[in-house]
């Protein structure tokens, strides 16, 4: 794929919170030149509250129904993105297919300790406000593992790499497989 080529189709990155969807998404963003867009900041902007405030305020399973109807819409536009969607985001069987019908998945796949040591001090994330944040996101990563694996088309082991090299990589990828 050379830079400014239109791409085909949307890519889409998953994988658990702290994995660096976010910041790879922006870095691949910029070495594709093809734009980029968080679900998380898409719901935030409709829902014109954080994330943290969905949750608190309508729950889980409200935020959840609002990824999917993001996913929806995305699947619908005929513009193509890099798409950064929530670490929650696979889990639902609905969302499942509507990722792989909106694109090219890539999982970028971290351990445990290595999200806890990045999100340590991040009060931002609703689901590691507990007693044993390490704990819960292991918990959370098993119950998560095969949803993310069955969605994805590429998995990328990130734990050892910075966001400039992972973005060089799925680049490299993605042109080979254009």
């Amino acid at each position: 794929m050379e830079k400014g080529k239109e791409l085909k189709r949307n890519i889409l990155l998953i994988g658990f919170m702290g994995a660096g969807k976010t910041t790879v998404g922006r870095k691949l963003s910029w070495k594709l030149r093809v734009p980029v867009e968080d679900t998380d900041k898409l719901i935030e902007q409709k829902a014109g509250k954080s994330i943290s405030e969905i949750f608190r305020t309508e729950g889980e399973e409200a935020f959840r129904r609002m990824e999917t109807l993001e996913l929806q819409e995305i699947c619908q536009r005929t513009y193509h993105r890099i798409l950064s969607v929530g670490g929650g985001t696979p889990v639902r069987k609905e969302n499942q297919a509507l990722l792989k019908k909106c694109g090219t998945v890539i999982y970028l796949r971290v351990q445990p300790e290595t999200v806890w040591k990045r999100l340590k001090g991040d009060t931002s994330r609703p689901l590691l406000a507990c007693e044993d944040p390490l704990g819960k996101i292991r918990e959370l990563m098993e119950a998560r593992r095969e949803a993310y694996e069955k969605c994805a088309d590429v998995i990328l082991d990130v734990d050892d790499l910075d966001s400039e090299e992972c973005a060089s990589r799925l680049a490299r990828w993605l042109e080979d497989n254009a």
